[in-house]
Formats: C-alpha cells, sequence, structure tokens
C-alpha cells in the first residue's frame, strides 16, 4: 500500500522488476523543476503528476510550456507518451497464487476532467496484445504479492508499445461493467480472493459499455436526475446510482453498464444515455 500510494515509489518499482513503464524523473518542489527545465534537464512537453493525493484526474498536468504552473509538492515527471489507446486490465489473486484476470477494457477519458467517460469491453486491439496485456497484469499483481484484486492501468502507444501507468488495489471504476456483462463480478471476485476461495470465471457473458454519469458543468447542490425513464427505456440498460446527495462538476454520481450482442450496438445505445440523462442540481 505504501507503494501504491505512492507514485514516485510505483515508478521506481516498475523499473526494479523490470515491467514495462514510461520514463521518469523525481523532483522535490516546483522550484527544482523549473531549474531542471531551464537547465535542459528535462524536455516539453511533459507530464507532472503529484507523488501522493492525486485521483479522478486530480495531481495530474501536462505542461506544454516554461510558463506553466506546476505543482510546488513532490512528484513524478514523465515525458509526455503519443497515445493511442488507453487500457486496462482487472486481475485477481488469492493466497493459493492462483490468478485470474478479466478481459481487457478500453478507455475513453472525457477531454477537460480527466475521468472515464466511456469504457468499452472487450477493447478494440488485436487478441495478441489483449494476450500480452493479461500477463503483465499477472506479473504485476505476483511482484507486489497481492491477494484480492488489482486494477492496471496501460498506455497503448502509437508505435504499440504497452506502457503501464498506475494501479489500484481494489475494485476499480474499470470494472463496473463485470457486475452485468461477467459470470463473476469485480466485488464478488474481490471476495474470493481474499478469502482464499476458487476465483470465479472471468468470462464475458456479453460485450458491454460503461458510461459514468458525472455532474453537470457549473451545479453545485442537491442532486436531481433528469430522464432516468428515458434511459431506462433503451434495451440492456443498467443504472446505478451511488445514492451521493449533493453533485457537484464532473463529480462522479453513478454509472450507466449496457450489454447489446454487439460492441458497436453497445456504444451507440450508451452514447444515447450519456446524451439523456442530466446530473444537475434541484432548483
Amino acid at each position: 500500500m505504501q507503494i501504491i500510494q505512492d507514485k514516485g515509489l510505483q515508478k521506481q518499482f516498475y523499473q526494479q522488476h523490470q515491467l514495462p513503464s514510461a520514463d521518469f524523473q523525481l523532483f522535490s518542489s516546483a522550484v527544482q523543476l523549473h531549474q531542471a527545465i531551464q537547465d535542459g534537464a528535462i524536455q516539453l512537453p511533459f507530464v507532472q503528476k503529484t507523488r501522493t493525493a492525486g485521483y479522478d484526474g486530480k495531481g495530474v498536468s501536462i505542461i506544454r510550456h516554461a510558463k506553466d504552473e506546476l505543482f510546488d509538492s513532490p512528484c513524478v515527471v514523465e515525458p509526455l507518451v503519443q497515445i493511442e489507446k488507453e487500457l486496462a486490465v482487472i486481475v485477481a489473486r488469492n493466497e493459493r497464487g492462483a490468478i485470474a484476470t478479466y478481459p481487457a477494457v478500453e478507455m475513453v477519458f472525457h477531454p477537460t476532467a480527466n475521468l472515464v467517460e466511456l469504457l468499452a469491453c472487450p477493447a478494440r486491439i488485436k487478441p495478441e496484445l489483449a494476450q500480452q496485456a493479461a500477463e503483465i497484469a499477472k506479473n504485476v499483481i505476483t511482484a507486489f504479492d497481492i491477494c484480492g484484486l488489482l486494477a492496471v492501468e496501460f498506455f497503448l502507444t502509437t508505435s504499440g508499445e504497452l506502457l503501464i501507468n498506475e494501479v489500484a488495489p481494489r475494485p476499480h471504476n474499470s470494472g463496473h461493467h463485470t457486475i452485468e456483462s461477467c459470470f463473476t463480478s469485480q466485488f464478488e471476485q474481490h471476495l474470493r480472493a481474499i478469502l482464499n476461495l476458487p476465483l470465479g470465471s472471468t468470462d464475458l457473458k456479453s460485450p458491454a459499455v460503461m458510461v459514468n454519469l458525472l455532474g453537470a458543468p457549473h451545479h453545485y447542490g442537491n442532486v436531481t436526475y433528469l430522464k432516468i425513464a428515458d434511459a431506462l427505456s433503451i434495451k440492456g440498460v443498467h443504472l446505478h446510482l451511488y445514492g451521493k446527495t449533493s453533485t457537484a462538476p464532473f463529480r462522479k454520481m453513478g454509472h450507466a453498464t449496457v450489454l447489446a450482442a454487439t460492441l458497436e450496438e453497445a456504444i451507440a445505445n450508451a452514447q444515447q444515455v450519456q446524451a439523456l440523462i442530466e446530473v444537475v442540481a434541484e432548483k
């Protein structure tokens, strides 16, 4: 947990265990990072990540110009990798060492909130690449010696390379679709793993798309959901509201999972759900 909570220690861990991840440098302050930019020790553009306390897009910034504002805290700096897709694999391991992976998912991020806006399963990648992602995820959970669930997030670069971005040792947003789409949900699998029970089947019942339900821009206060009934009239739609009483811009308030015979149909229906449901503050 101490390693995973600190992105700097996490990057060093991947390096020590020969797990693929982007190059990195560690800095203690904005002053030190500014000096490195001036000295040419680091090239623009780059990604700055706070070592701790970052989540849901917070604590991550793309620095394109020397005058851009920097986080003034211990941080990790990585080159701005040319990304074709962002992927994730949920992997589980029990005390006996049995390991099971879920099919790789493809994540599409909101352009400003840096949150997952749409997740497609199975990911639209070649089977050999999906297998490679699963093998890396197995190696990561084994290296950490974790019993339970681990979400491993990847960058797929434009050159076809898989790079670990970061991990989360818990049920994860990228596995919410498994509640409806897999024989064993990520939540049941986590319990099976930590109780040292046989791991359940991770096979897909159906292609699935998950969309996060985010608070509307400029809306703060007691929440209300608009056009829920319209969304539920679409075949294959399953809604999960998290019971949060107040909304804020881009706050995760729930998610919808959409099942369909094909991934293309699921994506189209999920986009329709996104267009319908509004998460707003009561007037």
